[in-house]
């Protein structure tokens, strides 16, 4: 006996659109299910980590600081991903457009003015596009899997992270701990509402990417290319689309926002460089862009989602003593009910036994 996936002939409209919500759904189950087996109330534990961090006006800033960075990775990947591109390194193109963006403050310290911060943006911006185009044009030019190169390159860009902070860009008053010099005044970006919380304009910075790209997906020839493409490389080519030209523009897209991402956080969160500087944003992202279906709009809820999986990861270890590593169990299993939702959307389980005697294989039954 052996259990198969057969493609459907047609998807179900009605549970494709439920599918994030199912997902959550079993998501939720299965956590209960882990709490109970850690020795602790289910009921309170999803208590602290889903409702307590929406009862405080502060919280909700920190909802938005996190949030920020996840809906602007996610977005940039959903343009990969809709055109059958596999960019599983954002997490590297984070870093590196934190570190581009961090140059001016970092190493020019007396050069100070308003243009520093939009100069700023865009280097990280320039940083991140860059980084992505090296597995890019890999791909474009030797036909590399994207997925181990983009991969492979994460680790390089954490290393030469915390090879700077703790070598030459070390604040030289710092004490010798690894980290560079604080940002002044006019490399941080500016908070939303500077008098009720932290939230700053990378929140704005990514609801408006989100629209653009929807704008872009839905009403352009673009978005059309990107999606035919993604579908039908073969019918895209009959159309006349390139696609090595497609391979680039989604890279650079995806890295140019994760760049933007990661120099809004370190700009407007954390205020400098340090050997850490993303909690796995780029990896958290590829859940929050499958979790809204690809679609920017949807993209935006999801980030707020998996933003607060984060601040109840925190609330959970200080209300109820858990590790820290629960928060990533909660994230691993989303993924997994997604994409197991949207497999069981688009095929079907046949179990088929096979008939020994006479050498053919029957089927058994299908759900």
């Amino acid at each position: 006996m052996r259990v198969e996936l057969v493609k459907r002939p047609q998807q179900s409209a009605l549970f494709s659109a439920l599918s994030p919500f199912i997902a959550l759904l079993l998501t939720l189950v299965a956590g209960a299910i882990m709490f109970l087996f850690l020795g602790k109330n289910p009921v309170d534990a999803l208590y602290y980590f889903f409702i307590e961090p929406l009862l405080e006006t502060w919280s909700l800033h920190e909802l938005a600081v996190k949030a920020a960075p996840l809906i602007l990775i996610g977005v940039g990947l959903s343009i990969c991903y809709l055109s059958n591109n596999w960019n599983i390194g954002a997490e590297g193109q984070f870093i590196i457009g934190a570190i581009a963006g961090s140059i001016l403050p970092v190493v020019f310290p007396g050069f100070q003015s308003w243009i520093v911060l939009p100069l700023m943006l865009l280097m990280g911006v320039v940083g991140g596009a860059a980084y992505a185009g090296i597995p890019a044009w890999l791909k474009a030019r030797f036909g590399t899997n994207e997925i181990l190169t983009s991969l492979m390159l994460v680790y390089v860009a954490q290393l030469f992270l915390d090879w700077l902070v703790r070598g030459p860009w070390r604040n030289p008053e710092g004490f010798n701990f690894p980290e560079t010099r604080s940002f002044h005044a006019y490399a941080v970006l500016p908070e939303i509402w500077p008098a009720s919380g932290r939230a700053h304009w990378g929140f704005i910075f990514a609801i408006v990417a989100a629209l653009v790209l929807w704008f872009v997906l839905s009403r352009t020839l673009k978005g059309f290319e990107v999606k035919l493409i993604g579908q039908s490389p073969r019918a895209g080519r009959f159309a006349g689309f390139s696609r090595a030209r497609m391979v680039i523009f989604a890279f650079l897209v995806s890295g140019a926002l994760a760049g933007l991402a990661g120099i809004s956080e370190v700009s407007g969160a954390i205020g400098q460089l340090r050997p850490s500087i993303s909690p796995g944003y780029g990896f958290t992202a590829i859940i929050v862009a499958f979790l809204g279906r690809l679609n920017p709009l949807g993209i935006i809820a999801a980030g707020l989602v998996l933003a607060l999986s984060y601040l109840g990861g925190e609330a959970a270890q200080i209300s109820i003593g858990v590790s820290d590593k629960v928060a990533r169990a909660f994230q691993g299993m989303l993924l997994f009910f997604v994409l197991a939702c949207d497999t069981l959307i688009h095929y079907r389980i046949r179990i088929s036994r096979r008939l020994r005697a006479k050498g053919v294989e029957a089927p058994a039954g299908h759900a």
